[in-house]
């Protein structure tokens, strides 16, 4: 990237953030904190009235904008792909706001790129088996749920668990959320239980906002996740499946773990790291003709109980 590019780039994005550092702005270009401040200077020295404050960052004046910048074909490109990626693993609330923001970014492209997105949209498709929101989910549920983190509003929700079945009433202190083996998740600290809990959003069956505000004394949903990962006991699985049958086995590897993969003569060799290993065993049960396991030993005891009681039921 040219330096008049660079400046470009680094105004697009002091006027994206309320204030950006500048450890940041020479983290994303990769270039030194004194080109950094060079540029910066560049940018004053044509108008621009950045604000800088020693330990804090840049922010631009407030009321100062520049006309819509013109997008790149990668880019236009990269709004279409997003809009596929929003449809398929989002709720219908949030694919509607993105449909109409995505309709004020076509406004200011110019005509070339307007056609490119109209000869592309047919051309890129997601395909998602397992769909992220029952029909009987709230149908805004994750632009409540982030309207509801940024202001740290109480929610009052009914929950179906997953394992039980049970159904309760709770208010909960949203703190994040975030999309995992095919589904999102909320963590939260639920006044009920008087703990940070998971809650998996298509489990929410209703959803109100309580007008109270909670403190916000709780981690962020990145240290708490980091905090769980390491408190959460892992199982290593490893295992060995003929080739012709790994293939099939596709995207559902990787609702149990799946870490990585080694291709050997006739089999591949796959290593899991999961908490569930019943589910594991249960999955790995219908191919189990056409696999072995490796490790854990224990795997192999678990694996004939369960055949025998599935035998057992059909005997």
């Amino acid at each position: 990237m040219n330096r008049i590019d660079r400046v470009s780039a680094i105004l697009i994005q002091l006027q994206s953030r309320k204030i950006v550092k500048a450890q940041d702005i020479a983290e994303r270009f990769h270039i030194s904190l004194r080109t950094v401040y060079r540029d910066i200077k560049t940018l004053e020295e044509a108008g621009v009235p950045v604000i800088g404050e020693a330990g804090v960052g840049y922010s631009i004046m407030e009321g100062y904008r520049l006309p819509p910048v013109m997008f790149t074909k990668e880019e236009a490109t990269a709004f279409l792909t997003a809009g596929k990626l929003i449809e398929k693993f989002t709720d219908d609330s949030t694919h509607k706001n993105y449909v109409s923001a995505m309709d004020k970014v076509r406004a200011v492209l110019r005509s070339t790129e307007k056609s490119l997105l109209e000869n592309m949209e047919d051309n890129i498709e997601v395909i998602q088996n397992y769909a992220p929101f029952e029909t009987t989910t709230v149908s805004n549920l994750l632009p409540t749920l982030l309207k509801t983190i940024s202001i740290k509003e109480v929610l009052q929700i009914k929950y179906c668990a997953i394992h039980s079945g049970e159904t309760t009433e709770r208010n909960i202190e949203p703190i994040g959320i975030y999309y995992a083996s095919g589904y999102w998740h909320s963590i939260a600290y639920c006044q009920l239980r008087k703990d940070y809990r998971n809650f998996r959003t298509d489990r929410i069956v209703r959803m109100n906002a309580t007008g109270e505000i909670f403190i916000d004394n709780h981690p962020s949903l990145k240290s708490f996740l980091n905090r769980l990962a390491k408190e959460e006991k892992l199982d290593t699985i490893i295992i060995n499946v003929k080739k012709e049958i790994a293939k099939h086995l596709r995207q559902l590897k990787f609702y149990y773990g799946f870490v990585n993969e080694k291709e050997m003569e006739d089999k591949v060799q796959m290593t899991f790291l999961t908490s569930y290993v019943e589910a594991f065993v249960r999955w790995f049960a219908m191919f189990a003709d056409h696999a072995e396991i490796v490790s854990p030993s224990s795997l192999i005891d678990l694996l004939k109980v369960h055949i025998s009681r599935v035998s057992e039921k059909f005997s």
